[in-house]
């Protein structure tokens, strides 16, 4: 019997990471264009990546969700329809709005399924009903709603409900700030965002002795909602989203397959007394990050949340190749992403199941020439592991100096 489990949505920053998310697990993708997002710093899609992370996604059985979530001017809003009929055309299955002018251009030029953002900060009952009657099919619920708390609106409001699960946080509510604006003139709520809170602020605090500290009290620790799966799951919270369009390819496999088997080994047992626990929260830790809370999932983020300290990782993995080919018994083709050597230990993930160490015994060129080096942007070939399948990720620990 299978037990039910929430949507796992990933981000997809770019095509690439749209297939290692879908690969690795993913239900759902979130992406956006080259315009009305809210991520102008990720490589976003032109038309022609669109349509093929479209069919990519759909032919695997995943959604996706296109992000139009910045906040539009007059002269944005006159480009706006040309896009969404580009976005029926391609049958996206929803797009995310925090605008309200937004929201009334798509229902009088389309008919696609309107999200909310966390932009719009839709914290209670009353705000989810009033989005609601403007046409939100899902909403996707500020960061500062805990668990039960979005339970009481699924129940009063029959909404699908969307919260995060993994990823960066926001010192201010979902994301509505100016500090950018000020500190570098780049606007946050159209696309800008220098992520400002996280640079280290001296604070003086007008004493006598003209006492001043260096602090980031601004910047958040991370969110993992991996232990909190089964409050997730007993409210029935829809969709579970991981941030992060901004981040690596190997965040986006990383995180999708940790929190898809998990959900996937739920969706076997009806449980999650296993011990590959700790080996999900060994592979979040793979990945970079700052130190880890649960944020306001339980209850409301206090000053234990703050990250008050410099980034700094020394268990971070980087991305050494991606599997072009798998010639069993052979070899693998790898397309290099950084470099590495012969006799170095790597680790290939697969999409499904434990991570398996490599050892890179002989590093040769596509003609078999034997390699002191691989080079990023080459194709090589090492020796082949069992199970190693095309687009796997290969990855090896980072040198940190």
């Amino acid at each position: 019997m299978a037990h039910w489990t929430p949507e796992l949505l990933s981000p997809a920053g770019s095509l690439e990471k749209l297939k290692v998310s879908v690969l690795y697990g993913a239900d759902a993708v979130y992406l956006g264009g080259q315009k009305f997002g809210l991520r102008q710093a990720s490589d976003n899609f032109t038309y022609e990546e669109l349509s093929e992370g479209v069919e990519f996604a759909h032919s695997r059985g995943s959604k996706v969700y296109v992000v139009l979530n910045s906040f539009l001017h007059d002269k944005d809003l006159e480009e706006l329809p040309e896009f969404l009929g580009l976005l029926e055309e391609l049958k996206v299955d929803a797009v995310i709005v925090s605008d309200l002018g937004v929201i009334s251009t798509i229902q009088k030029h389309s008919h696609l399924v309107i999200h909310l953002s966390t932009q719009a900060s839709c914290l209670n009952i009353e705000s989810a009903k009033l989005w609601q009657k403007m046409g939100a099919q899902r909403i996707v619920l500020g960061r500062e709603v805990t668990i039960k708390e979005a339970a009481k609106i699924k129940m009063a409001t029959g909404l699908e409900i969307e919260m995060f699960v993994h990823g960066s946080m926001c010192m201010s509510y979902s994301g509505n700030c100016v500090i950018s604006n000020y500190t570098q003139g780049r606007d946050s709520n159209r696309g800008g965002c220098a992520h400002s809170c996280r640079f280290e602020y001296s604070i003086d605090f007008k004493l006598e002795s003209n006492e001043s500290k260096k602090a980031y009290f601004m910047s958040s620790k991370d969110l993992e909602g991996i232990r909190m799966l089964p409050e997730f799951i007993e409210a029935r919270i829809d969709s579970l989203k991981v941030e992060g369009r901004n981040k690596s390819h190997h965040y986006a496999g990383t995180i999708s397959k940790v929190y898809s088997d998990a959900l996937s080994f739920y969706k076997a047992n009806g449980n999650f007394l296993s011990s590959d626990m700790l080996s999900w929260e060994e592979e979040l830790r793979k990945v970079s990050h700052r130190d880890y809370t649960t944020g306001s999932l339980d209850q409301y983020a206090g000053a234990d949340s703050i990250y008050n300290d410099r980034e700094q990782d020394d268990n971070e993995f980087v991305v050494s190749g991606i599997v072009l080919e798998a010639t069993v018994g052979q070899h693998l083709l790898v397309d290099v992403k950084s470099a590495f050597h012969p006799g170095d230990i790597l680790e290939v993930m697969p999409f499904r199941g434990a991570t398996q160490k490599l050892d890179v015994a002989f590093l040769q060129s596509l003609s078999g020439v034997a390699l002191l080096k691989s080079k990023p942007g080459s194709i090589v070939k090492i020796p082949y592991i069992a199970g190693a399948e095309k687009f796997n990720i290969i990855r090896k620990r980072a040198q940190h100096a």
